[in-house]
């Protein structure tokens, strides 16, 4: 393959006048264009967030709420996996938690999506025409499964990146070096996947960049790893961190979940238009292997294919964390998207089609993203109105329904909305994670029983073989209510009513959702 040799950039073609896609206001349009589909829902319709979100209550209000102090404890510890929580309290003391948590989901995106841009800038001294198939990935499974801090990390690990690329292009190495080490703090601090992301496009790059140097193959990865040292130093935070901590790692090497993961790189709502975007960045990446004018910068592909390692060798689960593997699949089809580029010359007539190409892509998928957050938010603005039957403080049970038809493609955007009694009437939930090693909060309402942690949140049909969720029947009979104010319905499947024959229906909303008030609610939580 040609393109492996290590060829200079064409300075005639860098002298010449920037295309429409290069230009700075451009490419600023574009990146506040990211933001569009978050600017509508009131709270982020990200499944995770919401849960997330009563977490941060907790950390904000526990001191001064005895309501929180009945079934929380609290903890600050040094884990890799902090990003918006340490962001969130001292803006949320300012503007208010669901403002807070909004603006710094809402700031994701354009990160990511500049430091993208950025990297492919460093790497083709250029922006190629084809940069804009890479951005909708910043709405990919792993950000609308609400997987704010290694989203977060993704972004900050991209924003380093392109810095690594310009201070190497440059020759200013010992600045770099110095740099880095708080860089790698910080992003490891955020979420340790992220820090471990910018250690593999580095290390990629600088294996590229020794090679282009004169250090042969062989040697270059050696001076790479040397060149990276910088990165290191939170590997100490690393080992201390899983001293003091378990969690499984778990399902390595399953194909067929795999290959799930990279079709499902742009899962959001509409199962065959999700697909046929993928299979569209699939035939521009094709184009670019088979079109005599096309060709893949040498140095993303190497990181693609570090990536692609990774992602192979990566488990489905890592300390108790899931998904592990899953959220490396929407950065793999976005660098791959940058990589490409024209050859010797570019062909303007091609570069201009592609770039209107592109930009069709990116607009079509941002306006599917707007359009379907604000329909989760306009469903979820409905459902919220059972919260004001609910008083202060109030014990609330959750029972979310999943659908199971084919593994359901859109996502379950109200998993996690009980979070919300947390955070506007700080009572308790039944969604907080019992990850251990990885939690800050802890669940102390022994009384809950089997509904302290999720999934309890989560019901399914008994014909459903989903293993995350629970046969509703069960979970209903099983349900300890006078350790509980309120069963909260949420789009619940086909269930046996006489279950909840001695509870009195305070709410009903939309799918069959409806709020129970049960035969154990405190006297002073009567709504």
């Amino acid at each position: 393959m040609d393109w492996m040799v290590a060829s200079p950039p064409n300075t005639a073609a860098l002298r010449r006048s920037k295309q429409w896609w290069e230009r700075r206001w451009f490419v600023a349009l574009v990146i506040l264009l990211t933001t569009v589909p978050l600017l509508y829902p009131p709270v982020p319709p990200l499944v995770d967030l919401l849960g997330h979100m009563g977490r941060y209550r907790v950390a904000l209000d526990l001191q001064d709420s005895a309501s929180l102090q009945r079934f929380y404890a609290f903890q600050w510890k040094i884990v890799g996996n902090l990003g918006v929580d340490l962001l969130v309290v001292p803006l949320a003391k300012l503007i208010g938690l669901e403002a807070a948590t909004k603006l710094i989901v809402i700031a994701i995106p354009p990160l990511t999506a500049g430091g993208m841009l950025w990297a492919a800038r460093e790497v083709h001294y250029r922006l190629p025409p084809t940069a804009l198939f890479a951005l909708p990935f910043v709405y990919g499974h792993h950000f609308l499964f609400g997987f704010v801090n290694f989203a977060l990390s993704m972004a900050f690990a991209f924003v380093a990146f392109g810095l690594w690329l310009r201070l190497g292009r440059l020759g200013k190495t010992r600045l770099r070096a110095a740099l880095f080490v708080p860089i790698s703090i910080l992003v490891w601090l955020t979420h340790a996947f992220g820090w471990g992301m910018l250690g593999l496009l580095a290390f990629a790059s600088e294996t590229v960049r020794q090679h282009d140097k004169g250090k042969g193959w062989l040697m270059s990865a050696p001076h790479a790893a040397f060149e990276c040292l910088s990165l290191a130093p939170p590997v100490l935070l690393m080992i201390a961190w899983r001293e003091s901590s378990g969690g499984n790692t778990v399902d390595w090497f399953n194909w067929e979940i795999k290959w799930r993961w990279i079709t499902m790189a742009l899962r959001d709502r509409w199962r065959t238009f999700d697909l046929a975007s993928v299979a569209v960045t699939g035939g521009v990446f094709l184009l670019a292997l088979i079109h005599p004018r096309l060709t893949l910068s040498r140095m993303l592909f190497f990181t693609l294919l570090v990536l692609s390692i990774a992602f192979a060798i990566l488990p489905r689960i890592i300390f108790g964390s899931a998904y592990a593997d899953m959220r490396l699949v929407p950065y793999l089809w976005a660098v791959a998207m940058l990589a490409i580029r024209f050859r010797e010359k570019t062909d303007l007539r091609l570069a201009r089609m592609l770039a209107v190409a592109a930009l069709a892509f990116f607009l079509v998928r941002i306006g599917a993203n707007t359009w379907s957050l604000a329909l989760a938010a306009h469903e979820q603005r409905q459902l919220l109105t059972a919260l004001d039957r609910m008083p202060q403080g109030a014990r609330v049970a959750s029972l979310v329904g999943i659908s199971c038809r084919e593994r359901s493609w859109p996502m379950w955007r109200n998993s996690h909305l009980g979070g919300l009694v947390v955070v506007r009437k700080q009572g308790f939930s039944n969604d907080h994670w019992d990850v251990p090693g990885a939690k800050l909060l802890t669940v102390t309402y022994g009384d809950a029983g089997l509904f302290r942690y999720d999934p309890s949140n989560l019901v399914r049909d008994p014909a459903c073989r989903l293993g995350s969720a629970h046969p509703i029947g069960p979970m209903l009979r099983l349900l300890p209510a006078d350790a509980f104010d309120y069963l909260w319905l949420v789009d619940p499947p086909a269930y046996d009513p006489a279950l909840v024959a001695g509870y009195q229906k305070v709410w009903a909303g939309p799918n069959g959702s409806a709020l129970y008030r049960l035969p154990g609610a405190d006297a002073n939580n009567a709504s």
